[in-house]
């Protein structure tokens, strides 16, 4: 892994002119991305995440936190994706909509702080899924040293762990829109109501992967497949149920063929 890490600050050391910034968002990704950019630039890498009220609080903090391990200038920056209508109407063009907020948002910081770079952290894993995202940010000029360098997921685990991060196992998460079906506008009653149950099913269960996918009055649990053997306890259902019900679902499923990235878009194209 060391030669992969150091080709990773070699790119920065060959690609920066001066400042760069990196979008971080809290995930192992964009951590070693900057990780890297900090060993190649020192104190002319700027980590910036977005807080645009779709973030969890716990993606929040976890990016707080591992800019502290990395030792990077950090900024948070805070806008309302909820008060773009593109963004709201929640079709298959969510994330492109997002993605070109935030990129227009990176654009803007990386001129105040003087930066000629932007980097994120996509990697060439990321490629082989439906990410109108990706698109969004490249026509905003931000570039993907992971891809280029032709990094993959496991690599970049591996690196994160050899350099003690404290997220290198995180599970992958995604903005909370994600949990409502195509097509159904996104709220902000829908996104907390989606995070507090989130939260209680990883209370109740101890597991770490966790969508609960929002679809009126179901509630749709997802884990980790790996983790699925933690949820089948009657008991613990039971409490489920009623801590979900509480909070306004009238009806709690659990998926049972687990978290795979991408479902929600699945079901949604066979016509759920």
């Amino acid at each position: 892994m060391d030669d992969t890490f150091n080709k990773l600050v070699e790119w920065f050391a060959k690609n920066s002119g001066s400042k760069v910034i990196v979008a971080l968002s809290g995930g192992v990704d964009s951590a070693v991305v900057a990780l890297a950019a900090k060993q190649a630039l020192g104190n002319d890498a700027i980590a910036i995440t977005a807080d645009y009220k779709t973030l969890s609080e716990e993606e929040l903090a976890t990016a707080r936190q591992v800019a502290k391990e990395i030792d990077i200038d950090h900024r948070v920056i805070e806008y309302d994706e909820l008060e773009n209508p593109e963004f709201v109407k929640n079709d298959r063009m969510r994330c492109y909509h997002c993605r070109t907020e935030l990129g227009e948002h990176l654009v803007e910081e990386a001129k105040k702080a003087g930066a000629a770079l932007i980097v994120d952290g996509t990697n060439v894993d990321d490629l082989s899924d439906y990410r109108p995202g990706i698109r969004a940010l490249r026509e905003n000029g931000v570039r993907s040293p992971m891809v280029e360098l032709g990094i993959t997921k496991s690599e970049i685990r591996e690196i994160a762990k050899s350099f003690g991060l404290s997220i290198y196992d995180k599970p992958s998460n995604a903005c909370l829109a994600s949990r409502i079906p195509t097509g159904i506008e996104v709220t902000y009653e829908k996104l907390q109501r989606i995070e507090t149950a989130e939260i209680i099913v990883k209370s109740i269960f101890g597991v770490r992967q966790v969508r609960v996918r929002d679809h009126g009055d179901l509630a749709r649990v997802e884990v980790g497949r790996d983790e699925l053997v933690k949820i089948f306890d009657v008991d613990k259902l039971a409490l489920l149920d009623s801590k979900l019900k509480e909070i306004g679902f009238k009806f709690v499923s659990i998926d049972a063929a687990g978290y795979r990235t991408g479902k929600l878009v699945m079901i949604d194209n066979n016509g759920y």
